[in-house]
């Protein structure tokens, strides 16, 4: 569901060659589609991806900051290993059982198409954040490039 105005990420300023980003949601599960949406611009414009194929996701962690991580490097091993890109995500997030179920759409990556921009070899625990603030959720998270 597309939402007008209401800030989804932005990306933030750190001191390493790194990039960083901060995601937005009125849900947990909101909050993990964003981030994965945040990721996904850093890579390739994500306006110029078609929702031709679809994967499903199942990840269970120890927590949630551990259940961000394997969801973003999880779809990092989808990228690196099947070079599928995705632009939209329909995620459910248990926060009781720190699981995961998604549905990622998107397509292969073809660099006549798609504005390929910067790799990101993977998403980092270093000074990962998932807190609430107010009404909404928001992530921190910085990736390796």
């Amino acid at each position: 569901m597309e939402q007008n105005r209401v800030e989804k990420f932005k990306f933030i300023d750190i001191t390493t060659a790194d990039v960083a980003f901060e995601a937005y949601g009125s849900t947990l599960s909101e909050l993990f589609e964003n981030a994965a949406l945040a990721m996904m611009e850093v890579m390739v414009n994500t306006k110029q991806i078609k929702p031709k194929k679809k994967v499903q996701i199942e990840l269970k962690d120890e927590d949630l900051k551990g259940l961000l991580f394997s969801w973003l490097n999880e779809l990092l091993f989808y990228y690196g290993s099947e070079g599928l890109v995705f632009s939209k995500f329909e995620v459910e997030v248990d926060a009781s059982s720190y699981s995961l179920k998604a549905s990622c759409l998107g397509e292969p990556i073809n660099p006549e198409k798609h504005e390929i921009r910067t790799e990101v070899k993977a998403a980092t625990y270093h000074r990962m954040e998932i807190r609430k603030e107010g009404d909404k959720w928001v992530a921190r998270v910085i990736l390796d490039i």
